[in-house]
C-alpha cells in the first residue's frame, strides 16, 4: 500500500472542491476513526477529500484526531445527533462544494486501496446508478463477508436480510450504510437521510427512496471494506437493540404495503428469539423500542 498525506490528495482543503467526499461520524471513538482515516491515506484514487464528523463528544476525540490528522478537516455538530442527521450535515456541506459523490464510511472500518476507485467505476459505467457499495469483511475474519453491498427486506416477516455472497444487482434492495457512496443527481431527486431515524433502518430508507426515484443501486467487487460493527453502539445492547426495533418501526410505515403486519411479526419473532436465548435484556430493549 502506498501511504500519502491528506495534503498530496488534497483532502484538507476546507472548501475545496473535490469529485468525491468522504464522511465520518465519529462518536466517542477516536481510535476507530484514526485507524480508518489512516487507510484513506492508501486509496488509489485523486480527487477526494475527507470531512470527520463529530457527533459531540465527550471522549477527547477531536484533540485526538487534530493530533493524529491536523490537515483533516472536522465538522463539531456539538451533540449527539445520530447517523442520519449527523451525516446529512456532512452531505449538505458536500453538496455546497460541488461534489459529484458523497462517500458514507463508518468510522470503525478500514478500506482496500482500490474501494473508492471500484465504486466511482461503478458508478461512472452506467448513469442510472444511484448509489453504489462495497463487499464488507468482517475485520477480526478478513476473509469471510459481513455484507455483499447490502440485502433485501421481507415484509411479510418484517426483517431484513444481508447478501452474504456475490448477487446480481438487481436483486438488491438496500445498500448498508457502513460504506455507501451517493451519487449528486440521486440526492437531489430522492432527498437525504430521513432525520427521522436516530440509528440503524436509515440506510434502506434512502435506497428504497432512490430507487422509487428511477436509480438504480449496485455493488462494486473491488470495492473492499473491513468493519468492526457495531463499534460504539456496543457499549450499551439496550440502547442498541431499542433504537433497531424504533427505527424498524418507522422503516416499515414509511415502506411496507402492510406496516402493521411487518411492524408485530418482525417483533415478535425477535421477541420470541431472545426469549428462547435468555435474553431478557434484548427482550425488554425490543419491546421498548417498538411501543416508544
Amino acid at each position: 500500500m502506498v501511504t500519502r498525506s491528506f495534503e498530496s490528495v488534497g483532502t484538507s482543503l476546507p472548501g475545496t472542491k473535490a469529485g468525491v467526499v468522504v464522511l465520518l461520524l465519529n462518536w466517542n471513538n477516536w481510535k476507530d476513526t484514526n485507524e480508518c482515516l489512516a487507510s484513506l491515506q492508501g486509496l488509489a484514487y485523486d480527487d477526494w477529500q475527507v470531512l470527520v464528523l463529530d457527533n459531540g463528544s465527550t471522549d477527547d476525540s477531536v484533540a485526538r484526531i487534530r493530533e493524529r490528522f491536523p490537515e483533516v478537516e472536522i465538522m463539531e455538530l456539538g451533540t449527539n445527533l445520530g447517523f442520519a442527521t449527523g451525516n446529512n450535515a456532512g452531505i449538505r456541506r458536500a453538496l455546497q462544494r460541488g461534489a459529484m459523490y458523497v462517500w458514507l464510511l463508518n468510522n470503525d472500518t478500514t478500506v482496500d486501496p482500490k474501494a473508492l476507485r471500484s465504486m466511482v467505476e461503478k458508478a461512472e459505467a452506467d448513469s442510472k446508478i444511484g448509489a453504489v457499495g462495497s463487499a464488507i469483511y468482517y475485520t477480526a475474519e478478513p476473509e469471510r463477508v459481513q455484507t455483499w453491498g447490502g440485502g433485501y427486506v421481507d415484509f411479510w416477516l418484517g426483517r431484513h436480510r444481508h447478501f452474504l455472497r456475490p448477487v446480481a444487482d438487481e436483486k438488491i434492495q438496500y445498500l448498508t450504510g457502513a460504506s455507501l457512496l451517493l451519487r449528486r443527481a440521486a440526492l437531489e431527486s430522492a432527498g437525504l437521510l430521513d432525520e427521522g431515524f436516530f440509528l440503524y433502518w436509515e440506510d434502506a430508507d434512502i435506497c428504497f427512496r432512490i430507487r422509487q426515484s428511477g436509480w438504480r443501486l449496485a455493488v462494486a467487487e473491488g470495492s473492499k471494506v473491513w468493519h468492526k460493527e457495531h463499534g460504539t453502539a456496543a457499549k450499551n445492547r439496550f440502547i442498541l437493540e431499542a433504537a433497531y426495533n424504533r427505527s424498524a418501526v418507522r422503516f416499515f410505515q414509511r415502506n411496507s404495503p402492510a406496516p402493521s403486519i411487518s411492524i408485530w411479526v418482525g417483533a415478535v419473532l425477535r421477541i420470541a428469539r431472545s426469549m428462547l436465548a435468555g435474553d431478557w435484556t434484548r427482550v425488554r430493549a425490543t419491546w421498548a423500542g417498538v411501543k416508544s
